[in-house]
């Protein structure tokens, strides 16, 4: 859906992006890779407002981090 812009299941193209963003307590759609909030990756979700059906991305400027956290 990234990429294409089109929901692998139903085929629409209504697809909503929402990024991901650290909130009070460790919320948010993100992977805390730190001690710090600006540690954080942000994960991305595309979800399709035709049938519900959603994905999450990761930039892949983001990779080495998780890469060094957690591999």
């Amino acid at each position: 859906m990234k990429n294409t812009n089109e929901c692998p299941k139903c085929k629409s193209s209504r697809i909503i992006s929402i990024k991901g963003k650290a909130g009070a307590y460790g919320s948010g759609n993100v992977i805390h890779t730190g001690m710090t909030v600006f540690s954080a990756v942000s994960v991305i979700r595309y979800v399709c407002s035709n049938c519900g059906y959603s994905e999450e991305w990761i930039n892949k400027e983001d990779i080495p981090k998780l890469i060094d956290k957690f591999r």
